[in-house]
């Protein structure tokens, strides 16, 4: 399937000469681990006594009942070590980075969870870690900032372009042109140059092989969709990994909607005409550009959904009719994420909430008999903020206000 990291017209590694010694040895060590089990096993007991996995799956009864169609379930991955799927990628990266015996770890992040995912292993292997983030992300994800910081990493705010996420991971890579041979960069999603893509996706894939073997073990049967947000790519490609060769299942994609296509203020890149093929950030995928190849501005209200590109390998399953891809707005999303919270006492992160807001439309239309599976890949601690501001939570704004007036004091 892969020639040099290329899937279908999409991916490749278009790399100024001064990385193509550091991604040639970086292929060249995840080419061994891949080959090796005793990796993977070391991997794996990490995540067991470490992160928790395998995080389960959770049958939503009232949801069920209150849509009253499909049985409706619930990956976990929430219960994940720093609160989302991040860690997955983080800790089998760290163990690489060991292998390659590298001292410095860099890493982008935008709604966060994948910095403090990173400064944390960064803190357990015992690498030096600094994270970029985009300010205005650096803004609406205090909380997340405040917890790298404690974990001994420099947070950099990036003043540069839109000042989020793809600017973020611009910064990332000019750190790591100056800084080669003592930092590896951890890359959060399965976007950039080979064998990013791929990598991301292999740590990622743990999510389907444990999904797969509890829906089974649970129902005796597999889900007829399952449901994961879209961003750079990789949650989706960790639970949609563990099904591809059910050709019954189907897979859907649910990306930022935004205010809305017709408005411009949004990130879809798969699920409209909006995107074209470009090349960015070393890859060749759909990206929101203009005519002349100028990266966009995009908007959410998720944090981590509001990458201007996609998954390279997500683009060619678009392609092939694989995976289906639709959109949620901001409004659809928060409307969801009360409904969970209120109907069964889980709390999914805003990015997570926009995979529920599309299930929720749908499960109306199926039947009683049908079986769904959502990925909640992080939980919405961090965006208490966010959330609270859109619910317009007055209880919320007075103790924000009264906290300003005493520091102010």
């Amino acid at each position: 399937m892969i020639d040099r990291g290329y899937y279908g017209g999409f991916g490749g590694a278009f790399l100024p000469e001064i990385l193509v010694t550091t991604f040639d040895e970086l292929v060249d060590y995840f080419n061994d681990v891949k080959n090796d089990p005793v990796f993977w096993r070391e991997y794996e007991e990490v995540m067991s006594s470490y992160s928790c996995r395998p995080t389960p799956i959770t049958y939503a009864e009232n949801l069920t009942n209150h849509f009253n169609g499909p049985k409706i379930y619930i990956k976990r991955e929430d219960l994940n070590h720093t609160g989302a799927h991040k860690a997955n990628n983080v800790m089998g990266q760290g163990l690489l980075v060991k292998r390659m015996k590298k001292s410095r770890v860099i890493a982008e992040t935008g709604a966060g969870q994948h910095g403090v995912a990173t400064a944390t292993m960064a803190a357990k292997f015992g690498f030096d870690c600094t994270i970029y983030m985009g300010e205005v992300d650096v803004e609406r994800q205090r909380p997340n900032v405040f917890w790298m910081e404690q974990l001994g990493a420099e947070v950099i705010p990036v003043k540069e372009g839109t000042r989020i996420l793809k600017d973020a991971i611009n910064e990332a890579f000019r750190d790591w042109v100056t800084n080669m041979d003592t930092t590896h960069y951890v890359l959060g999603t399965a976007c950039g140059p080979h064998p990013f893509p791929e990598m991301v996706s292999y740590f990622q894939s743990i999510i389907g092989k444990e999904a797969r073997e509890q829906i089974l073990k649970t129902e005796g049967k597999l889900p007829k969709r399952i449901y994961a947000c879209v961003g750079g790519g990789s949650n989706a490609m960790g639970i949609f990994s563990g099904f591809f060769n059910d050709r019954d299942v189907e897979l859907v994609g649910v990306e930022a909607g935004g205010k809305g296509l017709d408005s411009k203020m949004h990130a879809v890149r798969l699920s409209s005409e909006d995107a074209s093929v470009g090349v960015a950030q070393g890859y060749k995928t759909f990206f929101l550009q203009n005519k002349d190849g100028q990266m966009r501005e995009t908007h959410s209200v998720a944090a981590g959904l509001d990458y201007v590109g996609v998954s390279p390998i997500l683009s060619d399953l678009k392609e092939k009719g694989r995976v289906r891809f639709e959109a949620a707005t901001d409004r659809e999303v928060i409307e969801a994420l009360s409904l969970t919270i209120k109907k069964e006492g889980v709390i999914p992160a805003l990015e997570s909430s926009h995979a529920f807001a599309r299930a929720f439309k749908e499960a109306p239309q199926m039947s009683k008999q049908d079986m769904i599976l959502i990925n909640q890949s992080g939980r919405g601690d961090k965006d208490i903020f966010t959330i609270a501001d859109a619910v317009s939570d007055p209880k919320w704004k007075e103790f924000i206000t009264k906290k300003a007036e005493k520091y102010n004091a």
